[in-house]
């Protein structure tokens, strides 16, 4: 295995693990539901907001590895940003999990989440990888569920 390969195993293994942030919000300001009947996923990411400013996010739920690794860095990724800003991230990660974003070459604002490039080598698991990016989306904008079927 190459060393991005490891790096993305054992970061997906720790999160998985340990997931960051991985609690409701009961005073939460706007919460959406994701669910991915092919893998099993399903979970509730909450939002709380201080003005336009993204104060607390957290998710609940059950699923695969890469689904709750995902879940547990996105939340880090965009606690403290604006909406738009978790909007822009939401839209690189998901062009870099579908291969349109070249992490190598096109600027973005991705840190630590360019991890996530490896599961282009597995096409199935990209629905799992983006289950709670496409979540978080939904709640920013007041939507309740979100299904990958």
């Amino acid at each position: 295995m190459s060393e991005l390969s490891d790096l993305y195993q054992e970061v997906i293994l720790e999160h998985n693990k340990n997931p960051r942030n991985f609690r409701e919000i009961a005073d939460a300001d706007q919460y959406a539901d994701g669910k991915n009947p092919l893998c099993g996923d399903a979970l509730r990411v909450y939002v709380a907001f201080d003005g336009d400013k993204i104060s607390d996010v957290a998710f609940k739920g059950s699923g695969c590895a890469i689904s709750k690794a995902s879940a547990s860095m996105m939340t880090q990724a965009v606690k403290g940003k604006t909406k738009h800003e978790a909007e822009v991230i939401f839209g690189e990660f998901h062009r870099m999990v579908t291969g349109e974003l070249d992490i190598e070459t096109d600027e973005n604002d991705l840190g630590k989440l360019k991890i996530f490039s490896g599961v282009l080598e597995f096409p199935a698991r990209v629905k799992c990888a983006s289950l709670s990016w496409h979540t978080l989306n939904a709640a920013l904008h007041g939507e309740d569920v979100v299904s990958t079927e």
